[in-house]
């Protein structure tokens, strides 16, 4: 992602947890995108997920919460 105000802040190449983990984000207002970097025609690579950078300490701790369940 090519805007400075933005962070990544979690990647899978399983989409349903990066869909999952924006969700929860966006639970506790935090806009979150996800960007799509696989490979259509080979199924391989990996989703990330953004914040804006003002968010990004508080998600990376929701993150870490949740993995640590």
């Amino acid at each position: 992602m090519e805007n400075e105000n933005w962070v990544k802040v979690f990647s899978s190449n399983q989409e349903y947890l990066v869909e999952i983990t924006k969700s929860i984000l966006q639970d506790e207002d935090i806009d979150a995108v996800i960007i799509n970097k696989k490979d259509s025609a080979y199924l391989f690579g990996e989703c990330e997920l953004y914040v804006e950078k003002e968010n990004a300490l508080v998600a990376l701790n929701l993150i870490s919460k949740i993995e640590s369940e």
